[in-house]
């Protein structure tokens, strides 16, 4: 593969349906990064740099916007199809799917509900229930909770 992703394969998009939010977008974060767009796709374009450098950074926003539209799955795609920019796009996302403030408090309170009573079923693997576990730690942590191996 080339240095600049140029060669990035449609295989490698994680595909978002419209669930698990907070999985798809880590993983698009890893792909903007491996592709030095991210700063595009959070920051957005910056307004006043010379011609040149503005033509590069647009065709970067276009790029990181490619990428995004590729990562949407058709009942998804028609909420960012009129974004002009990686930026608009991915703040839409977020916006809708992982919501407010006051949502993510709410999200983040039910998450740790689940993880204080979290029990291991009966016949259930101790392999089992970790991974339940790790997935309540994981969704927790994609929330902005910081939580220590201690807590573990």
């Amino acid at each position: 593969m080339a240095a600049n992703g140029s060669n990035l394969q449609q295989s490698m998009i994680p595909i978002f349906k419209g669930e698990n939010y907070e999985f798809w977008s880590i993983k698009m974060k890893t792909l903007f990064r491996s592709q030095e767009l991210w700063e595009i796709v959070e920051d957005g374009v910056p307004p006043n740099e010379d011609q040149g450098r503005m033509r590069e950074l647009k065709k970067r926003d276009a790029k990181a916007l490619f990428f995004i539209q590729q990562g949407l799955h058709e009942t998804v795609f028609s909420r960012v199809s009129a974004a002009e920019t990686a930026k608009e796009a991915w703040d839409t996302l977020r916006n809708e799917f992982q919501g407010t403030t006051k949502v993510k408090a709410v999200k983040l309170q039910t998450l740790r509900r689940n993880f204080e009573t979290l029990q291991m079923n009966a016949g259930e693997s101790i392999q089992d229930f970790f991974s339940r576990g790790m997935t309540v730690v994981n969704q927790m942590r994609s929330y902005g909770e910081k939580i220590s191996l201690v807590h573990l």
